[in-house]
């Protein structure tokens, strides 16, 4: 396994960014991949949470971010540090190519026989099936070994999350039901149910991992294209809570009143699912 070396290196919020290039790929086509260290990492011994982003580009740089605002993800880290709250992450973001929605729509649930008017539908609207079990093979098998070889992270299942917003919710809630073992959380913020509705809703229902390893957080707001998502995502709390996670210990569903369908909105917010997520100070 080659170790890449990064083609930027920067200072944010106290931490160190680190960019990767094109990071190649047999499985997809290569895409940038942000890595950003946080304050201290340079001067301890410590190994850190991995939280894997989709969506890199909004994560940090507002030049890049789609409204020119981003997530925060360094700003909100840092200071869930200074503030007691975490020990700190390493946070990984993977830029999105154009074939995003392909890349971040679940892909089992459209071969399902339940699923097949909602694969004619997407197919015909984004020129072919899914690729997300691709794209989660590239994060997976290829770039999860880079990051673990080049940095010091705590690799195993409960210290490695994932999350997304939007069809980035969609994708992350997919790698752990589709990676268990490999993911012990997902952070799932304004999750597109409508692209998908009920033949979603009930695959996920029945692909979720066994409670008790693992955490789920849901969120949405009720404005713009969030405005929609609360009857849906109360169906899949429905599924969640079936499972047997128990609110508030394994799984988290907030509501946002007044908030968008925005960078802004998750920036807001972002305190909450990392609180959520990561694991408190010894």
């Amino acid at each position: 396994m080659a170790i890449l070396n990064p083609m930027l290196v920067a200072r944010f919020s106290g931490g160190t960014l680190h960019r990767y290039e094109n990071f190649p790929s047999g499985h997809v086509a290569p895409r940038h991949v942000d890595v950003w260290l946080p304050p201290g990492y340079d001067q301890n011994a410590a190994r850190y949470p991995v939280i894997y982003f989709h969506d890199g580009q909004n994560l940090f740089d507002p030049a890049l971010a789609y409204i020119g605002v981003t997530w925060g993800v360094d700003e909100a880290l840092a200071r869930l540090m200074a503030a007691g709250q975490i020990d700190g992450a390493i946070a990984v973001g993977v830029w999105c190519i154009e074939a995003r929605r392909r890349e971040y729509m679940p892909r089992q649930p459209l071969l399902q026989p339940a699923g097949r008017q909602l694969a004619d539908r997407f197919g015909r609207a984004y020129g072919g099936l899914p690729d997300s079990d691709n794209y989660l093979r590239f994060i997976v098998d290829e770039l999860k070994p880079v990051i673990d070889a080049a940095y010091r992270t705590r690799a195993d299942q409960p210290h490695t999350f994932v999350m997304g917003s939007s069809m980035g919710g969609l994708i992350s809630l997919y790698a752990l039901c589709q990676y268990p073992h490999v993911f012990g959380g997902a952070g799932c913020l304004s999750t597109h149910w409508p692209i998908g509705g009920l033949a979603l809703i009930n695959w996920f229902g029945s692909a979720l991992p066994r409670a008790g390893r693992h955490r789920l957080y849901f969120d949405f707001g009720t404005e713009t294209l969030d405005a929609p998502y609360e009857p849906y995502q109360r169906q899949m709390d429905d599924r969640v809570l079936k499972a047997g996670y128990a609110a508030g210990r394994d799984w988290l569903t907030r509501k946002f009143d007044g908030a968008e369908h925005s960078e802004r909105a998750w920036r807001a917010r972002l305190d909450e699912p990392l609180r959520f997520l990561l694991p408190a100070p010894a």
